[in-house]
């Protein structure tokens, strides 16, 4: 062994380089794509750190068979040894190796990596140097390849330090990715406890689940440069048959701590599956309590299985850290989700997440997290729960997801006392504020709250519970109130007309709305056959009409109007309810449906990510201020004239239009 191989492997930008030349080298000469590139690079370490194991020497090249390549003469004696080592690399690591995988560089590419890793051992050298490197070089690699690898690490080493694992405790993320929170736990074990034994801990209590064996390979080498010895990562498919799973697992009786980031989006459609999970059945709603049907659905959300899969693989008192798309925090239709996790486990924490987090990793979806103990007993509950929202990541929300660092007043950056500079991120400040909520401190700020668990009810999400929200509903309760599906029919039945299919009818759209004067300033003519498929309502003169749905929805720029002579009869868009049969004045309605308090109110009930949408159900809700009876004449009163006054001006500009022609 070349000792001054591994004293320059102490340091691990050295590894990094070699890594990196490496990869190029592949890519450049090969053809292969960013993806193919890393898959055969890891397969080339895993047959290094198999031949060091096995004290087989194998994984060399001579400077004559080096420079035989180089002239573009085949060495087959180096090409025959690989493959034979690769074979028996595949024995001994079969559960992330098909018996057919191949290595598929050139015989010159395959000469040059070697030639760059037979003076140094992986296995004997610096396990700082190793892992580092190897994250340094995945973190760029892995982004240029398949965004679904990663979990952006601020966010992972927050789901841990919010966890705090333990030293016995068992850990398991069934969709382990490259791995990223089983590094992370590990690293926190690490700074945490002093006497820590880092290989006893991988071969012993951290498992990491992934269907995929690209990503299984890049997760078991992460684990194997950490700690040369046992690594748990298997690739199966966490949602198949839960004994097989806990049973190939050797773990029947659960795990203490899940951390994970299930695949969004993807529809589960096999039936055999979907019946193994209660979440795979509907459910039905009988006074707000929901029970499991005999229905299986024909597709589920994979995140929604995975919730519950996690939730079997807990032992009872275990906990849970999962990242999920926001729609299963709000939307109305999967409040049988929420539901099931009421009936299962004690919520300790929801923490929301900006829009741009997952942008420089291939997605926009807005997630959020979501952290669980396991209570399957379903006790009377009562006890509180955190609520957290990150606003500053540390890290911009573009493709690059380039780092953002504190600033002074000058704009200098701020550094701390090792003068590096300091993230601008505030997942810190939120796991203080847990942890001190955990110690019986209240909590009541901004970007973290607490609420009593009898106070939550259908919605899990940060913004329906904060103090802003929360102060809105108390000042309200103050007054009188209605709700404004008691003061009004709300609308939703299509109109007779789009029957006829040559009818020629006035189209009204959200963006035909002046939202500053609550009027609709214009409409389009089409025959019933060409009307989009949102064309829904029939208006009628003095409706109001308010939007439900799109991005302006509880924003200043939402659309509301009270509907005129011009456009009765005209057809509008579903993204409308219309508002009908009065009880209250429709002018001071109409005022109020631009208030403060009602916008608060419909951005509050939003749901949705790419279009956002309130449910009538959530309309209907919304709370209406009812002063005494003389300042709703006043408001009513003036509406209405300011109303008069702008068709005395349009009156006053067609009649100087009149006077010209």
């Amino acid at each position: 062994m070349n000792s001054l191989f591994d004293l320059q492997l102490t340091k691990e930008d050295n590894l990094l380089k070699k890594f990196e030349e490496i990869h190029d080298y592949i890519y450049a000469n090969d053809g292969l794509s960013p993806q193919q590139t890393l898959e055969e690079f890891v397969k080339i370490l895993f047959i290094k750190i198999f031949d060091e194991n096995e004290n087989l020497n194998q994984f060399s090249i001579s400077a004559d068979d080096w420079n035989e390549l180089k002239a573009g003469r085949p060495a087959h004696s180096i090409t025959e040894r690989i493959s034979n080592l690769f074979e028996q690399t595949k024995q001994a690591f079969k559960d992330i190796f098909d018996i057919d995988d191949r290595i598929r560089i050139s015989p010159i590419a395959l000469g040059f990596t070697i030639n760059k890793l037979q003076g140094i051992s992986l296995l004997n050298s610096s396990q700082d140097a190793k892992g580092l490197a190897f994250q340094k070089f995945l973190s760029h690699h892995e982004k240029d390849g398949r965004g679904q690898f990663f979990t952006p690490e601020p966010v992972i080493d927050f789901c841990v330090e919010m966890m705090q694992p333990k030293p016995n405790e068992i850990i398991i993320d069934p969709a382990c990715g490259s791995g990223g929170f089983l590094l992370s736990a590990l690293k926190y074990l690490q700074n945490n406890y002093s006497d820590i034994d880092t290989k006893n801990i991988v071969s012993k209590n951290l498992f990491g689940l992934d269907i995929n064996k690209s990503i299984a390979r890049i997760a078991k080498m992460k684990l194997l440069l950490e700690a040369n010895g046992k690594t748990n990562i298997l690739c199966t498919n966490s949602l198949e048959d839960l004994d097989s799973l806990k049973l190939s697992l050797s773990h029947t009786d659960g795990f203490d701590l899940i951390l994970a980031n299930p695949p969004f989006g993807a529809k589960i459609t096999n039936t055999s599956t979907l019946s193994n999970f209660d979440l795979g059945y509907k459910w039905s709603n009988h006074n707000n309590d929901y029970h499991k049907t005999k229905s299986v659905y024909p597709n589920q959300n994979a995140e929604i299985l995975f919730i519950e899969r996690c939730l079997q693989l807990l032992k009872e008192g275990g906990r849970m850290a999962i990242v999920l798309p926001n729609g299963n925090f709000e939307n109305p239709s999967l409040e049988y989700l929420r539901f099931y996790i009421k009936l299962k486990a004690k919520i300790l924490a929801i923490v929301n997440l900006p829009q741009e987090t997952f942008i420089p990793f291939g997605t926009g979806v807005k997630t959020s997290l979501l952290f669980l103990e396991k209570e399957t007993p379903n006790k009377i509950k009562q006890y509180p729960i955190f609520f957290g929202r990150v606003k500053k990541l540390g890290y911009q929300g573009n493709k690059n997801g380039t780092p953002l660092y504190q600033k002074d007043q000058y704009g200098q950056t701020i550094k701390d006392v090792l003068g590096q500079p300091i993230l601008d991120e505030d997942f810190s400040v939120i796991v203080d504020d847990y942890k001190a909520f955990q110690k019986g401190t209240k909590i009541d700020k901004e970007n973290s709250f607490s609420i009593n668990y009898d106070e939550l009810n259908g919605r899990f999400d940060f913004d329906f519970y904060s103090p802003e929200n929360r102060k809105m509903f108390s000042n309200l309760d103050k007054g009188k109130t209605i709700r404004l599906g008691d003061i009004c029919d709300i609308i939703k039945i299509k109109s007779k007309k789009l029957k006829d299919q040559n009818l020629t009818v006035e189209y009204v759209e959200l963006s035909d709305i002046n939202t500053h004067s609550y009027e609709i300033i214009n409409s389009t003519t089409y025959q019933v056959h060409e009307l989009p498929s949102r064309a829904s309502y029939e208006i009628q003169e003095g409706d109001i009409i308010t939007a439900i749905a799109g991005n302006s929805v509880g924003t200043r720029k939402h659309a509301t109007a009270i509907v005129t002579k011009d456009f009765e009869g005209s057809i509008c868009t579903n993204g409308f309810r219309v508002l009908r049969n009065f009880k209250i004045d429709n002018y001071y309605l109409l005022f109020f449906l631009k208030s403060e308090v009602f916008l608060k109110q419909m951005f509050m009930y939003r749901t949705g990510a790419a279009i956002p949408n309130v449910s009538d159900t959530d309309l209907a809700n919304t709370l209406i201020n009812l002063p005494d009876d003389n300042t709703i004449k006043e408001i009513s009163k003036k509406m209405e004239r300011a109303f008069e006054l702008r068709q005395e001006s349009r009156n006053q500009i067609e009649s100087i239009n009149l006077e010209l022609a």
